[in-house]
């Protein structure tokens, strides 16, 4: 059995991304079509720096299932652990609104539910997950049954063992309100090693706005390595003995949808690299940069060769400060 670089559980859909920029939804004439979702686009990002990457997910028996699952194919993930769910809920889709640089409202179309949300504790790849270099889940899974006992049931095959991560992903449309998520993100993080999240997602997890102090609170409640994004100001990473903070790469946003992800994927990478904090924080951060000047979202996500020709003059003004 192939041992993965990384496994990641949760949402998988199709992103409909305007061409009309500037407009409200009722106002777009035309569309393009993406692989969507912010387990997916991860194991993509990470699949475009080298790595082996499968997705556990479910889609339905629909057209849009078909293109998610050859999509995962044609770039470069395994989708063996994506489930087809008939006679169930749709393959959700997300449209969005673009107004750059720094908004651009999505509606996802997953009510009451959604495939990925069905998962059960059964139908897990328990020895992937268990061998996997890096596992990744979201928050987002444990917003409904069964997938909420799916999570907690890899966490505890997993046994909390090295990159073992939770993406804070908090997306207020899948909970009742903060005060589930957060009670869920504590949960959740009792079984993990690192946890990521914007500033607004680690306030839910943590109660604390300020990202040091939201950080610190992550590194309490037990995580190793606790990640903050800013996005327009970059980044912060702590650990228990160490506190990095990089500034944002300067872009020309076009979308900012993917970015997040983007840098998740890139961050997969630089931790199974070995490579120093502050070399990790900027290898992520520009590759969160690269995808926010693009359009699309899983198609976007750079190759280890962009991301690094950009990190270089990084460093060159490092060392000239």
């Amino acid at each position: 059995m192939t041992v993965h670089d990384v496994v990641a559980i949760g949402r998988v859909g199709v992103d409909l991304y305007p061409l009309q920029h500037g407009v409200t939804l009722d106002e777009v004439r035309s569309f393009e079509k993406f692989l969507g979702g912010s387990a997916a686009n991860v194991t993509v990002a990470a699949a475009r720096h080298g790595r082996r990457a499968a997705l556990v997910s479910a889609a339905a028996a629909d057209p849009f299932g078909r293109f998610v699952h050859r999509q995962l194919l044609q770039l470069g993930v395994d989708d063996a652990y994506v489930q087809t769910i008939t006679g169930g809920p749709p393959t959700p889709v997300t449209f969005c609104e673009i107004f750059p640089p720094d908004h651009f409202p999505a509606w996802s179309y997953r009510y009451p539910t959604a495939p990925d949300l069905l998962i059960t504790p059964e139908s897990l790849p328990l020895q992937a997950i268990r061998e996997a270099r890096v596992y990744w889940s979201t928050l987002t899974g444990l917003s409904q049954e069964p997938s909420r006992a799916a999570h907690l049931a890899a966490w505890e095959e997993r046994g909390r063992a090295a990159l073992t991560v939770l993406d804070l992903d908090y997306q207020p449309a899948f909970w009742s309100g903060r005060g589930a998520a957060h009670d869920q993100a504590r949960e959740a993080l009792r079984h993990t090693t690192v946890a990521i999240g914007n500033v607004e997602e680690c306030a839910v997890a943590t109660g604390h706005a300020d990202p040091q102090r939201a950080a610190r609170a992550l590194l309490d409640l037990g995580v190793e390595l606790a990640v903050v994004t800013q996005g327009s100001r970059g980044a912060l990473a702590m650990t228990p003995s160490e506190l990095v903070s990089v500034p944002a790469f300067p872009v020309q946003v076009v979308n900012g949808l993917g970015a997040g992800d983007a840098f998740g994927g890139a961050l997969v990478h630089a931790l199974l690299e070995g490579w120093d904090l502050e070399r990790i924080l900027h290898f992520a951060t520009v590759a969160g940069a690269l995808v926010a000047g693009r359009l699309a979202g899983s198609p976007a996500m750079p190759t280890t060769a962009e991301v690094q020709e950009l990190l270089s003059d990084v460093e060159v003004a490092d060392e000239a400060r």
